[in-house]
């Protein structure tokens, strides 16, 4: 069953085409860029496609809380009692945008008591758009017009294991989870390897297309607009969406901070054979990190 109509859908991915070509034009100009917090940055770009996603979604869904990235004040509708939630990047991967890399997205989520429920992620430099959600199916553009997207499994754990992880977790975490897991799995000792890509829904986009077996996330910096679509997409291709228990990803309660809205649980993306048995060695590794 489909979350919402075909009108609705078509408007929200005119809509993303329209501020993704935007964002790919104003990034070959000069544009301003703010420090929001310790290595957490902002450009005038963020917040003018910000306000125009907000102002468009407002008017279409008017009985919904919409939440914007650099909308403080939108963080209050969290609180609220909205069956449905609007979460809204407008440049997921803002680093890649600042230094002129592909890597970034325009993303869109949709939460409906308290799951994700659709997605939709576009990639203007890399010309990719991806929604769908669980019950609807996947989707992404084919020469203009919408087409199934098939998830594509990754190679078996015995011919390569490619693992999507940021570069901050890879940095302090990546050498002891490749001893733990070539220790686990001696087989393993060779084919390792760790992928990254700057926006968060483009690297759960790669596990979906199997260019890596999972996604792991454990700096404790992501937040629901971050999460919110890409989550939805990967609960459609049938992946595991897990914390380091192996126990679902929340998206109320006490696994989100109320003020800034983000995940308390370290996050896992991942094919379900891959996690199934990489997770005792994910487990350990990052227990021998941590103080």
């Amino acid at each position: 069953m489909t979350p919402l109509s075909d009108r609705d859908d078509e408007n929200i991915r005119k809509l993303l085409l329209e501020c993704g070509q935007e964002a790919l034009v104003l990034s070959a100009k000069a544009f301003e860029v703010f420090e929001k917090g310790v290595n957490d940055y902002v450009t005038s770009v963020d917040r003018r496609l910000d306000t125009r996603l907000s102002t468009a979604f407002e008017q279409w869904f008017s009985q919904d809380g919409v939440i914007t990235e650099e909308n403080q004040a939108s963080k209050q509708l969290f609180k609220q009692n909205y069956d449905r939630l609007w979460l809204i990047d407008p440049i997921d991967g803002t680093d890649d945008f600042i230094g002129g890399k592909a890597h970034y997205s325009v993303m869109v989520g949709l939460l409906e008591q308290g799951r994700p429920r659709a997605g939709w992620v576009y990639a203007p430099a890399r010309e990719q758009m991806v929604w769908g959600g669980a019950g609807w199916g996947l989707f992404h553009q084919v020469q203009g017009s919408p087409a199934r997207l098939n998830p594509q499994p990754p190679p078996a754990l015995e011919v390569a294991c490619p693992i999507m992880i940021g570069d901050k977790d890879r940095r302090r975490y990546g050498e002891a989870l490749c001893q733990v897991i070539q220790q686990q799995h001696p087989p393993l000792a060779t084919t390792v390897q760790f992928l990254s890509l700057g926006s968060f829904g483009l690297k759960v986009i790669e596990v979906i297309k199997g260019q890596a077996g999972l996604y792991l996330y454990l700096n404790g910096r992501v937040k629901l607009w971050d999460t919110t679509g890409p989550i939805a997409l990967a609960q459609a291709a049938g992946l595991t969406c897990c914390d380091l228990e192996g126990q679902p990803l929340q998206f109320e309660g006490e696994a989100i901070d109320i003020a800034t809205l983000t995940h308390q649980q370290a996050i896992i993306v991942g094919w379900p054979d891959y996690v199934d048995r990489l997770l005792p060695a994910i487990q350990q590794a990052v227990n021998q990190v941590l103080p």
